[in-house]
């Protein structure tokens, strides 16, 4: 008889048990596409076949995948002390990580809030603004603002100041009260198949003055964006449109916090977004890339002002009753600062920027194949954008997502977007193979 405790372990496992995250559960199972291996910008399938990565896994491995440095950091730490507790308790690598990000982090920005994911970032950085304006005597600044087409994650704060529908349709009747919403910045009748920042559309920036006249903007606690929208399709911001923002947040004292989950540490050429766009928020989130997806970690990066407010009342008294059991958890801070020191050594963030050019160019190689509508970059980020299939919305981005992994390269399908987003190693020969693959992709699927 089997001992009913010992774990079973096949090498065909079953799918049946694992409920898939943003999966279409019953199609991927009944047509797997599974990953087991990942070096340098490649991941294999189970077969061993090779599969180039454009996508840096989830917008995370911007320094490529096996890097020996952060696995052996990982191991160093997880044997010298695998947990330690973070609640009234510390260890040195939190607070050497957090120095570390301070000093990459813009002007002014000099605490760090640790998480473990994007959504947790945003949620807590949510959380960060209630707590400043209570201290700072502005109980009633409540409301946040989001903007349409956002995309903060899957906490219901996320979701709340999130602006795709699917996203919030479920759980509707559950979002936070007392959210608006600002316009989105896509605009492709005047600025299709731009080429970095659209010139045109910084106006849009001012219906935030109609919120405030609206709700009152005593009312008002902060607004959220993504300085490029990821998770809609690689939305980018109008010229001036962030700066527009910035003042009038400033004018009416509502905080503005930029979600650069996705845009952090190198992807649009600068170690943030809001550094190469020359406009420096209250807060930034940031998530995926801070590790580069070794282990689950997030972090928001906090002005000084916000922090020396809630610094006040007894000295014994908690400023923020919020936090993680896993916040700052040394062997993701093992994995971040051995990160932190590739970007550096490497120069990988300046190494986005000097690929820019050469990437727009294969990036903007695709117009006039069937069925392009536009095409948006930045940095080492482009997305491809199409006109819905007769089948139905989404099925044409999801085809041509199946056909680049059929032919050995790996794309994000979002409806009927394509995004590209490889790891910031990526050298000019394999930014052709991508390109190839999704022009035939795109010509096959028609």
């Amino acid at each position: 008889m089997a001992d009913s405790q010992t774990p079973h372990h096949s090498e065909t496992p079953s799918l049946s048990n694992y409920w898939m995250p943003f999966t279409a559960n019953r199609q991927f199972k009944s047509n797997p596409r599974m990953l087991a291996h990942a070096e340098g910008m490649y991941y294999r399938d189970t077969a061993g076949r090779p599969i180039l990565d454009g996508t840096a896994g989830l917008w995370c491995c911007n320094a490529g995948h096996g890097r020996k440095e952060i696995s052996e950091a990982v191991s160093k730490q997880i044997h010298e002390m695998d947990f330690a507790p973070s609640f009234q308790m510390g260890h040195p690598l939190a607070f050497e990580l957090a120095e570390r990000l301070a000093q990459i982090s813009p002007e002014g920005l000099n605490k760090v809030f640790f998480t473990n994911s994007g959504s947790e970032s945003v949620d807590s950085a949510l959380k960060i603004a209630l707590t400043y304006h209570r201290a700072n005597g502005q109980a009633t600044r409540t409301r946040f603002i989001g903007r349409e087409l956002g995309y903060h994650g899957v906490g219901f704060g996320g979701i709340s100041v999130g602006g795709i529908g699917n996203n919030r349709k479920t759980f509707n009747q559950q979002l936070l009260q007392g959210v608006d919403h600002l316009p989105h910045t896509l605009d492709m009748q005047q600025n299709a198949f731009c080429r970095g920042m659209p010139k045109t559309g910084a106006e849009k920036a001012e219906a935030l003055e109609q919120l405030v006249a609206l709700h009152g903007s005593e009312n008002i606690a902060a607004v959220i964006v993504e300085p490029m929208s990821g998770s809609a399709g690689v939305i980018l911001p109008p010229e001036g449109y962030l700066q527009k923002l910035r003042e009038i947040t400033n004018k009416y004292g509502i905080l503005l916090i930029f979600d650069e989950v996705i845009t952090g540490f190198g992807r649009v050429g600068d170690a943030f977004a809001s550094q190469r766009w020359g406009v420096t928020p209250d807060m930034i989130t940031t998530a995926k890339a801070l590790n580069n997806g070794a282990i689950p970690m997030g972090a928001v990066l906090v002005d000084d002002k916000i922090y020396d407010t809630c610094m006040q009342g007894p000295e014994n008294a908690i400023e923020l009753f919020h936090g993680y059991t896993y916040s700052g958890h040394p062997v993701a801070a093992a994995a971040a600062l051995a990160t932190l020191n590739i970007y550096q050594n490497e120069k990988l963030f300046e190494r986005s920027r000097e690929l820019e050019g050469y990437f727009e160019e294969a990036v903007h190689s695709l117009k006039g194949l069937p069925n392009v509508i536009d095409i948006r970059n930045t940095g080492l980020v482009g997305g491809i954008q199409f006109s819905p299939s007769d089948k139905g919305a989404g099925k044409r981005g999801f085809g041509i997502f199946e056909q680049c992994f059929a032919n050995g390269t790996l794309v994000r399908a979002t409806g009927d977007i394509i995004a590209i987003s490889p790891p910031l190693i990526i050298d000019k020969q394999q930014i052709d193979t991508i390109i190839n693959t999704l022009s035939d992709a795109i010509t096959a699927v028609g």
